[in-house]
């Protein structure tokens, strides 16, 4: 029975030969640490098959799941940040635009695109909080001020899906001029009757939340999502008080009357498709 006694010891495996698994073949949930494939984690629409930990994706990922055969037409594809302060951190604002360009291969915090949705033809704007954090800027403000124009002028539902840290600081006061003109625009559509759902993802804070993010025909969330105005600990320090257990999560949010429903992404398709028939 020599076969079942080991000769050798240890793993003599030369390097070149060892096997490894190629890199992004597995995902592990952040919330319960479970490891799953990551094709079986798309399949799922980015959440975690254990415990529908949500995971943050980007403007891409939702025109894939939303777009009927991820087919839609891009608007204002090119609109890029000027440099209207001169403004200099560590690095020259332009210098930041052009490396998180080269980084993420967008243009801007956000991407406005129509297409059909189950058929039902739809303008969607989703953030990027890849970008500079999913800041609100001039172009942010621009790009879904036009949007609601093609929403307006080909009278069809206008979808924005909110993933941000709030103002963007290298351009102060023009920045939070976004706040008045993406609701104005709003407004416009609201006389129109034309429908706006607002779909607040983690996280959602800041000027967005004080401005388009909430001001829709119905504000939904994903599971989990961090929304606020100012974050839990500027929050604390300034009160000098402890927050409630769950302070600013989509569920407390929703318990405190802030938000119509909360909704899983993996139904996200079907639960739009639901509510713009119910408006129709």
């Amino acid at each position: 029975m020599s076969w079942f006694t080991r000769k050798d010891k240890g793993i003599l495996t030369p390097t070149e030969s060892k096997r490894e698994a190629p890199d992004g073949l597995w995902y592990q949930c952040p919330s319960c640490k479970k490891a799953m494939h990551t094709r079986e984690h798309r399949l799922l629409a980015y959440t975690c098959s254990n415990c529908n930990y949500h995971e943050k994706i980007g403007s891409q990922e939702y025109f894939e799941l939303l777009f009927d055969q991820t087919k839609y037409t891009e608007l204002d594809a090119m609109l890029s940040s000027g440099d209207p302060l001169n403004f200099v951190d560590t690095k020259k604002y332009p210098d930041r635009i052009r490396a998180t360009e080269k980084k993420t291969g967008l243009k801007d915090a956000v991407r406005t695109a129509h297409g059909k949705m189950n058929d039902a033809d739809i303008v969607i704007s989703a953030m990027d909080f890849s970008f500079i954090g999913g800041s609100m800027g001039s172009v942010v403000g621009e790009k879904i001020a036009r949007g609601i124009d093609y929403a307006l002028e080909h009278k069809i539902p206008f979808l924005m899906i909110s993933k941000s840290g709030g103002a963007r600081m290298m351009e102060a006061g023009f920045s939070l001029m976004q706040m008045a003109k993406t609701s104005a625009k709003l407004a416009l559509l609201a006389e129109a009757g034309i429908p706006y759902i607002s779909l607040l993802t983690d996280p959602t804070t800041g000027g967005v939340t004080a401005s388009y993010a909430m001001l829709g025909d119905f504000n939904i969330s994903e599971p989990g999502a961090l929304i606020g105005f100012a974050g839990p600990r500027v929050i604390r320090e300034t009160i000098g008080k402890d927050l409630p257990k769950g302070f600013q999560s989509a569920e407390f949010v929703l318990e405190h009357g802030f938000l119509d429903f909360i909704v899983d992404r993996k139904d996200l398709k079907d639960k739009l498709s639901s509510l713009l028939g119910m408006l129709a």
